[in-house]
C-alpha cells in the first residue's frame, strides 16, 4: 500500500511541475493540504489536509478513484468518485477522531 501511495503522490508532484494547474490554483492550496474534486455528477473542489492520507477509509476512496480514473482525472486534479455527503461525513469523522 505504501508504494501505491508514493505513486499517487509522485504523480501529483508531476502534475504540479508540468504546469497543468495554474499558479492561481496552486496558490489557493496551503502547504500541507491538497485539492480534491468530489462528486458523482457535479464535482465540487475541497482543500483537505494531507493528514487524511493516514486514514484507512480515505485510502479506500483513493483506491476507488484509481480504479475508476487511473491517473487520467477529468478535472485535471484528483477526483474522488463518491457522493459529496458521504465525503463530508467521512472527513467529519477524521476531525472528531472517530475513524482511523
Amino acid at each position: 500500500m505504501g508504494i501505491r501511495l508514493f505513486s499517487k503522490i509522485s504523480h501529483a508532484k508531476q502534475i504540479l511541475k508540468s504546469g497543468l494547474l495554474s499558479s492561481a490554483t496552486i496558490a489557493e492550496v496551503p502547504k500541507g493540504h491538497m485539492a480534491v474534486y468530489v462528486g458523482e455528477v457535479q464535482k465540487r473542489r475541497f482543500v483537505i489536509p494531507i493528514s487524511y492520507l493516514n486514514h484507512r477509509s480515505f485510502l479506500e476512496l483513493l483506491k476507488r478513484a484509481e480504479e475508476e480514473f487511473g491517473f487520467d482525472h477529468p478535472t485535471g486534479g484528483l477526483t474522488i468518485p463518491c457522493q459529496e455527503e458521504a465525503f463530508l461525513y467521512l472527513t467529519s469523522q477524521f476531525e472528531s477522531g472517530a475513524t482511523s
